[in-house]
């Protein structure tokens, strides 16, 4: 029996029902991009949205002070909140741009229950395709730009096509723009733990050394952006090479260029060490005086990092160097930046004389960063991990062990035939993972070694495996289209659809998975799903209603996937084991279900639930993909970095009293007909 929950097992569908079933993703993955957007992250962005007023008040100023009517242009208007702000300040009218339809039918809902309806025309459309004149949709160019089209790379939403046209073609000459300015900074840092992100290190196994393909170790990798919470790395995890930069500005007051550009900053080395990662933020300042700044800097950079405000909807960006190189303390060096419409890139050369020359912009020549993401390459260089794989290797192998391997892109197989294993099959269902893998393999002159076979797990014929029984069926599990923990639980699948090519006393390894649970309190994460109610003296709440509706779409409320250890938060329970599958029994036709009370032990708000796999290797090793740890004494929680964990959010914040007044209900049925797992929470008061 095989899962239909994994894409790649899915029947294919009728094609007389082709359209009807496209027609119901797409409706579903529209209302899912509603219930997981950061509307709510930025509404609640209270430095943001005091800046911005700041600086629309005194942008509105300005043009009164000259004499003239206040035509404001809002492009990405959203909820509407940036042109109500200029409305309040004094603007005449408003045009507020919006090309997603259901936020611009938002917009106008937020901006009648406001009683700004006269002086605030939504506009639905990409502002490229807005038009100016009697009959168009401005009746007149507008003199002050409002605009929020940024993200963390700052330019990655197209704002710089965007201005372009505008101040063409919407804006007057010598309008004001909020913001008025950005600019973008740089830090050159030494870090083994950001730079293990982007190149497979060597991997020691028994007496053997796996190296990395030579494409691998020279390839520029990929130019998708790293963007996390910088304020989350420790300080001890990085050195700073070079001060921070300040590599360009960009002026939005006056016509801005798209074409794509590089610039440079020279600097002496702060000491020595190993140039591998470029770490890059932007501010923006609201006025010409550059008196207003909203910075996007990590709360490190700050003189008291506490005063640092908390932002998901813009974070921070990590930029991987092509090739590590030394560096030495004084020595001057030269960062340079380019840039095209929607992206950044960086490198770094020792011309001390010269600007740095452009360089073109990185992509994978070597399949690996293609088929492995950054946490990805993270796990596989995480030797304790690492470690825990050959010591459960070296517990089930014998002599005579034919070992099939299910998992995607992985150096499990690899590590089992350097362990002594008499065959190794593994199952590569993705031509790119055979490539890598086959690299690997020729670069440690095992070309055919191991046998990897192309297909799915579940149609693999004996004649594949030579006939041979399997006595070893190893995964890590890891595949990529996983999204949430249990998503993994395909490899019990694979293991019964395998039942018949397995050995009577084969061994699976891992030989189980355990879910398991703990109730939190977060730090910041909570106000991604924070109703909205108010914002800045506004009504926003029909934003709340919009993102209910969606949430409510199918009953799709569930478990979303996060970075742990990017958000702080403490536990107000005790950590607990929830469910087990056993792998070395096939997957069972009834479901699995687990009901009970977990007691809360601290007070405080609950937020959500936190749920993780644990996979049992064999009776005594066990892998964790959440925390890795025990809890602190506060409750404080130390997550993988390789694994997303799954969060359950609470409508609203649980106040949890002091311990033994309240307990957590919980309720898991794991349904092996679909391969997911449904859940139901409830925090209720603990009876005397």
């Amino acid at each position: 029996m095989i899962s239909s929950f994994d894409s790649r097992v899915k029947p294919t569908a009728a094609a007389e029902d082709m359209d009807e079933d496209m027609e119901e993703d797409m409706e579903e993955d529209f209302h899912q991009d509603i219930a997981r957007s950061s509307f709510a992250d930025m509404l609640h962005d209270c430095d943001r949205n005091n800046k911005y007023y700041q600086g629309i008040r005194a942008a509105v100023a300005r043009v009164k002070a000259r004499g003239e009517p206040v035509i404001v242009l809002d492009i990405g208007t959203g909820t509407g909140l940036l042109s109500m702000m200029a409305v309040t300040a004094g603007a005449d009218f408003c045009y507020a741009v919006e090309m997603f339809k259901p936020m611009a039918q938002a917009a106008r809902c937020i901006v009648e229950k406001n009683g700004f309806s006269n002086k605030i025309k939504i506009i639905n459309k990409h502002s490229t395709d807005v038009t100016v004149g009697p009959e168009g949709d401005m009746q007149s160019r507008a003199n002050v730009l409002l605009t929020e089209l940024f993200d963390t790379e700052l330019i990655g939403e197209g704002a710089l096509p965007s201005y372009e046209h505008a101040h063409v073609h919407l804006m007057q000459t010598g309008c004001e723009a909020v913001p008025h300015r950005a600019r973008v900074y740089a830090q050159l840092v030494q870090s083994e733990e950001l730079w293990s992100w982007a190149h497979l290190h060597p991997v020691t196994v028994g007496s053997s050394r796996l190296l990395p393909y030579p494409a691998l170790t020279r390839c520029a990798g990929s130019h998708a952006v790293c963007d996390i919470q910088l304020s989350q790395l420790p300080s001890h995890s990085f050195t700073a090479l070079s001060p921070r930069l300040t590599m360009f500005s960009v002026d939005f007051s006056k016509p801005v260029s798209s074409k794509p550009q590089t610039y440079s900053c020279k600097f002496e080395a702060l000491c020595s060490g190993q140039a591998q990662v470029i770490l890059s933020w932007w501010d923006i300042t609201m006025d010409p005086s550059d008196s207003i700044v909203c910075s996007m800097a990590p709360s490190w950079t700050y003189e008291d990092p506490c005063a640092a405000p908390w932002r998901d909807h813009w974070m921070q960006s990590v930029y991987f160097l092509s090739e590590q190189s030394s560096v030495t303390k004084g020595e001057e060096l030269c960062v340079s930046v380019s840039h095209d419409d929607y992206s950044l890139w960086y490198s770094l050369c020792r011309q001390s004389s010269h600007t740095c020359a452009e360089v073109p912009q990185p992509s994978c020549s070597c399949l690996a960063h293609l088929v492995w993401n950054r946490p990805r390459f993270g796990e596989l260089n995480d030797q304790r991990r690492t470690q825990s794989y050959v010591q459960a290797l070296c517990e089930v192998l014998q002599e005579d062990s034919v070992c099939l391997s299910v998992s995607d892109g992985s150096l499990l197989p690899l590590f089992a035939h350097l362990l002594g294993a008499k065959k190794v099959f593994s199952v590569e269902s993705f031509r790119m993972n055979r490539q890598v893998i086959e690299q690997v393999l020729e670069a440690n002159q095992l070309t055919g070694c191991v046998e990897l076979l192309g297909g799915h797990p579940e149609h693999l014929s004996s004649e594949e495996i030579q006939g041979l029984q399997v006595s070893v069926l190893m995964g890590e599990p890891y595949f990529s289209s996983s999204l949430l923990p249990w998503h993994s639980l395909y490899f019990w699948y694979c293991r019964t659809a395998l039942a018949a090519v397995l050995r009577p006393d084969a061994v699976v390894l891992p030989c189980a998975a355990s879910l398991h649970m703990v109730a939190v309190e977060f730090k910041d994460l909570w106000k991604i799903r924070a109703p909205c109610g108010m914002c800045e003296g506004f009504d926003v709440s029909p934003m709340d209603q919009m993102i209910q509706r969606s949430l409510e779409f199918r009953e799709s409320r569930e478990a979303e996937p996060h970075s742990l250890w990017e958000y702080p938060c403490h536990a107000l329970t005790h950590s607990m084991e929830v469910l087990t599958f056993d792998f070395t029994q096939c997957v069972p036709k009834q479901p699995l279900t687990s009901q009970g009370a977990l007691p809360f032990i601290r007070s405080g708000h609950c937020h959500a639930v936190v749920m993780w796999m644990e996979y049992h290797l064999t009776e005594d090793i066990t892998v964790s993909a959440g925390l890795t740890a025990p809890l602190g004494a506060q409750g404080q929680c130390q997550w993988s970095r390789h694994q997303k964990q799954a969060v359950f959010f609470f409508s609203s914040p649980r106040d949890t009293p002091a311990e033994g007044i309240a307990h957590l209900s919980y309720s898991y049925t794991f349904e092996p007909s679909l391969g997911d797992i449904q859940v139901d929470f409830n925090i209720l008061p603990t009876r005397p």
